[in-house]
């Protein structure tokens, strides 16, 4: 795909009808110029998760076309998973990634919110690079107390949406959007049932509660046993993903618990993997430039 390119990656607040998860992937193939590079679904989320490309504009299209769906398709009256969401399209990150600049970006989030509330009447907020107040820069802070809290408070001055009315959609909530970096997300789940364990290892190791920089993170107890650490990477050089493994690793040990697996949430950037291969391998020339499938598509 030459030319300018933006990544879209776009979390929606459902994982179970996978019709509909399919019914969201065939809007985003439907723009063109618009590539859809990955989709995933999650039951005990009831989240889904849309990796797509393309040019400025024609990403701001796909990601309206996926949002038509989900405002007609998701009722969060309904709708009840582990993960914070206050939307049916829950948040909605533009990434530069060739031929863009984080500014660019910030201007089609802006783009993509005013058509959101104009079109469909779903409020929106700002956040990351394209936060109006510094506070909203952190999306925990916008999904606090989930879509349930949001409806007693949008309010509230200080709940008041950066796009729209202050009055959610009675069915799909709101929508935060922003310009923000590449994000990995990752799941660790623990060999243990103890949720309490899940949630001091994730206490242990957010930047928030002094941990390591750049990550967020959560622990849940999974439907059916077993608990999860669920990591966001915000900066994957300021903390390398071997580092962040051997971190959770060694607070799940402080209380005799092991990592059982783990698994990655959409796409994962080839240099982020190539870095811990570096370290791994004590290798100083390793960097994505020396790896081989990459090159090809050049």
């Amino acid at each position: 795909m030459p030319g300018p390119l933006v990544e879209c990656v776009p979390n929606v607040s459902e994982g179970r009808r996978l019709e509909v998860v399919e019914e969201l992937a065939q809007a985003v193939r439907s723009v063109p110029e618009v590539r859809l590079l990955d989709y995933s679904w999650d039951g005990a989320h009831h989240r889904s998760v849309f990796t797509f490309v393309g040019p400025p504009q024609p990403v701001v299209e796909a990601a309206l076309a996926l949002a038509a769906v989900a405002v007609q398709r998701i009722d969060l009256r309904q709708h009840q998973g582990l993960h914070p969401r206050i939307g049916a399209v829950d948040v909605v990150p533009f990434v530069p990634l060739r031929g863009v600049t984080m500014d660019d970006c910030v201007a089609l989030s802006r783009t993509f919110a005013q058509a959101l509330w104009d079109r469909y009447r779903v409020p929106v907020y700002f956040y990351a690079h394209s936060a109006l107040r510094p506070e909203r820069r952190w999306l925990p802070y916008i999904r606090r107390g989930g879509f349930e809290a949001l409806q007693a408070s949008i309010t509230q001055p200080d709940r008041h949406p950066d796009v729209g009315e202050p009055r959610v959609h009675p069915t799909a909530g709101a929508t935060a959007t922003g310009a923000r970096e590449v994000l990995i997300a990752w799941n660790f789940t623990l060999a243990t049932d103890d949720v309490q364990v899940a949630r001091a290892v994730a206490r242990r190791i957010r930047q928030s509660s002094g941990g390591l920089p750049g990550i967020q993170a959560n622990g849940w107890a999974l439907p059916g046993g077993g608990v999860q650490v669920s990591v966001n990477v915000l900066d994957y050089r300021a903390t390398p993903l071997d580092v962040l493994y051997e971190a959770v690793c060694a607070e799940a040990a402080r209380f005799g618990v092991e990592v059982r697996g783990t698994e990655f949430v959409g796409l994962v950037p080839a240099e982020a993997l190539a870095q811990v291969a570096a370290r791994a391998l004590r290798a100083d020339n390793l960097v994505v430039d020396r790896v081989l499938e990459p090159r090809l598509v050049e």
